[in-house]
């Protein structure tokens, strides 16, 4: 017989999603209180709209819970290109924030068409993997489950917001955990290995050892007599040398100056601590200035200066680094681990490849998203305007993180039932 659903819910996931939550609003509260309106109860405070995202999250999330988990899968077309739809009006009727077209204004709710579009892509995405058993190796397949994700991409692209586009793209690592060869990923590390030492380095001086290097392989293997493909080889080479060619263009035409610069300023091309590497050197003083514990909560004084741009939002863990200390903000990437691996475990539990591709989806989403903008704080990444999940504020990245929490809850609870 069947436990009651209330016992086969994954509480362990519940309790590390709450305790995200809450700790976020320690952090939000904190990060904005200097502000004229920082009581929890106005709702026209930053910290007012998160715990009000958080309950309307909440409700939701129980109805969620309480739908046939086929339903998703079923549904997973319409939601998907409503979701396309969404990303194609905000273009047109979207209100220009910071510089993008990312978001509609309701009633003085901003809502952002790019943070629900990674449920509808993540479940178009499981669809195909599952509906057609997939041979993901094949090309034709790759294609297709390519587009799926590419094309909301390129519309969040031209909004423009690349951050939320480089989110989008690490759906990719579900395909791995499906069979693709991990050929591909080995070629895009070194994609992206090439694309960083061509702006280090001069163009000319690359393709001059990627000339060097084919040659000496091709001439050391005769000598040693080792079977080599020499097309392969030269294929190889070929390529590699038009992708290097092409990152000027890519990084000079395509890119955005602001782009250009935070780019510049991590890899140490260029230094300007006041300009425009301004917010990530404060950013790196906030967080070194709280050591191992941490100066405490509210007595953060890069937070209370407001010298941290963005800190409620893109910055929010300069607050954790500053005001927690080491040891608080290893506990929220501990709490955050433990989310993810829980979940990946759960997910191989299921027996149904739409439900275990779906629950992949979620943790690659939260992977990518609390590593980029943990590394953007620590002066790792450029800046790209990525949250973080559950801790920044944010009223469509929490309810979108929170969404994608229950329908897994549901999920999980009814692996052993085809319902």
């Amino acid at each position: 017989m069947n436990k009651p659903f209330i016992y086969r819910l994954d509480w362990l996931t519940v309790f590390c999603y709450l305790v995200l939550v809450v700790f976020g609003f320690f952090n939000i509260y904190s990060s904005t209180i200097s502000s004229e309106l920082n009581n929890v109860f106005k709702l026209n405070s930053v910290i007012g709209k998160q715990v009000l995202f958080f309950f309307v999250s909440i409700l939701i999330g129980v109805f969620i819970l309480g739908i046939r988990t086929k339903f998703f899968q079923q549904f997973s077309n319409i939601i998907y290109f409503a979701c396309i739809l969404s990303l194609i009006s905000v273009l047109i009727f979207g209100q220009t924030i910071n510089g993008a077209t990312s978001w509609f204004t309701i009633g003085g709710i901003g809502i952002q068409p790019s943070e629900f579009g990674k449920i509808g892509a993540s479940l178009m995405i499981s669809k195909y993997l599952s509906d057609f058993q997939t041979n993901i190796n094949d090309r034709k397949s790759i294609i297709i489950a390519s587009l799926i994700i590419l094309v909301p991409s390129f519309l969040i692209i031209i909004q423009p917001d690349p951050g939320s586009a480089i989110i989008f793209c690490s759906l990719f690592l579900v395909f791995f955990r499906e069979g693709l060869s991990f050929n591909y990923l080995i070629l895009i590390i070194v994609a992206s290995l090439l694309f960083i030492i061509t702006l280090l380095f001069s163009m000319d001086n690359i393709l001059y050892s990627i000339v060097t290097i084919t040659i000496l392989y091709v001439f050391i293997s005769k000598i040693k007599k080792f079977k080599i493909n020499t097309l392969f080889i030269s294929s190889l080479a070929l390529s590699a040398s038009f992708f290097v060619m092409s990152v000027n263009f890519i990084f000079n035409d395509v890119f955005e100056q602001r782009h250009r610069d935070r780019f510049n300023i991590i890899l140490g091309i260029i230094e300007d601590s006041k300009g425009i590497g301004y917010n990530i050197n404060q950013s790196k003083i906030a967080i070194g200035s709280g050591g191992l514990t941490g100066k405490g909560f509210l007595k953060g004084t890069q937070t209370k200066g407001d010298f941290v741009p963005e800190q409620q939002t893109d910055y929010i863990f300069t607050t954790v680094g500053e005001e927690w200390g080491f040891i608080g903000s290893f506990g929220l990437i501990i709490v955050l681990s433990i989310l993810i691996i829980r979940m990946a475990n759960q997910a191989e539990k299921q027996t149904n490849i739409f439900r275990r591709a779906f629950i992949f989806c979620i943790c690659s989403l939260l992977f990518s998203h609390f590593t980029v903008n943990i590394g953007m704080s620590l002066g790792l990444f450029p800046t790209v305007g990525i949250p973080l999940p559950f801790i920044s504020s944010g009223g469509s990245n929490l309810i979108t993180f929170s969404l994608l929490i229950f329908i897994y809850l549901n999920f999980d609870a009814n692996r052993l039932n085809d319902w």
